[in-house]
């Protein structure tokens, strides 16, 4: 795939035709911008692709876009273990999102895990709300039929609110032949009495609902072909200004090429000279004795609860040379 695993994670985010974001904080009570959270939170599941994979983003590596007023920024904060952080915040909603991930692979004889350790935060700063979450597992299939889904269990809670969502991604194929992926069900509960609120089922991959319990009604609460299709082409502002030499499109800019007019040989020399480039910088500081430091966040220590987090250095992140049309 021609484009890093760091610009991956930002277009989960800023990769929309249909802003859910800035609706999170547009809830009249704290149950509507639960339900908010939610729906954007499964915005940001896209179909997995089996066979083919990003670059693994080299230390220092970032990544910089915005759409609208909501700026990411991300960083390939620790190369061993690989761990990424992002930044976003929107100054005109009063959202900011905080991430840091690192991505796991477990193998299981048959098919792999890839489980993303680590905190997802959406903070919405005017409501004074924080809204912690996980993410799913990418389960790439091996045998009997070659395939990949999203499986496992996603919580998402809000202690100022006492409001917790659990969500269950789940198979509904019998070994990859059926090809019913993208079952999910759940509910909405407060946390000190787990009184269950809310009931979601559906496919997230197609259409997902919402039932109150209390009167039965259902609605809809997720349609990815509103969300995600027929997506914008990210351009460059005019004057063209900003793009750091770490941007992701510029470290692997020979790479892409090569990949982009199948130009095999080229693209292996370019990745590379990339990678023996990165060996060359880390010899280096390992000679002087420099340990290397995050630019924009600073990592926190691991907990086998928690896994990593991170604290951007930035309080909001700048309007960045990348853009994506609204």
């Amino acid at each position: 795939m021609p484009k890093s695993q760091l610009q991956c994670y930002g277009e989960l985010v800023y990769c929309v035709n249909k802003d859910m974001l800035s609706k999170c904080a547009k809830g009249e009570n704290a149950i509507d911008r639960m339900i908010a959270v939610i729906a954007w939170n499964l915005s940001t599941v896209r179909t997995p692709t089996f066979g083919v994979a990003p670059y693994n983003p080299v230390l220092g590596e970032t990544h910089h876009a915005s759409r609208g007023t909501l700026n990411i920024l991300l960083e390939q904060v620790s190369h061993h273990p690989p761990i990424t952080a992002m930044h976003a915040t929107d100054e005109t909603s009063n959202i900011e999102l905080v991430w840091c991930q690192q991505a796991i692979p477990k193998f299981h004889g048959t098919y792999i895990d890839g489980v993303i350790n680590g905190k997802r935060r959406l903070n919405l700063l005017q409501k004074g709300e924080s809204y912690v979450m996980n993410s799913p597992i990418m389960q790439f299939r091996l045998l009997p039929k070659p395939g990949a889904s999203w499986v496992g269990n996603v919580k998402i809670k809000c202690q100022e609110t006492d409001l917790e969502a659990q969500l269950s991604f789940k198979s509904d194929s019998f070994l990859g032949f059926k090809g019913g992926n993208g079952a999910i069900k759940g509910k909405i509960v407060e946390s000190s009495s787990m009184k269950k609120l809310f009931e979601i089922h559906g496919h997230w991959d197609r259409i997902v609902y919402i039932k109150d319990t209390t009167d039965g009604e259902t609605k809809v609460l997720y349609t990815p072909k509103e969300v995600i299709s027929a997506l914008p082409t990210p351009t460059l502002r005019d004057p063209v200004e900003g793009v750091w030499q770490s941007e992701s499109a510029a470290v692997w800019a020979e790479v892409s090429k090569g990949i982009i007019n199948k130009e095999w040989d080229k693209a292996r020399e370019a990745k590379r000279a990339v990678e023996e480039r990165e060996r060359e910088l880390h010899k280096q500081r390992k000679s002087i004795g420099e340990i290397w430091v995050p630019k924009h966040f600073d990592l926190c220590r691991y907990t086998p609860e928690n896994g990593w987090d991170c604290t951007p250095k930035q309080k909001t992140v700048s309007p960045a040379p990348i853009i994506l049309p609204i």
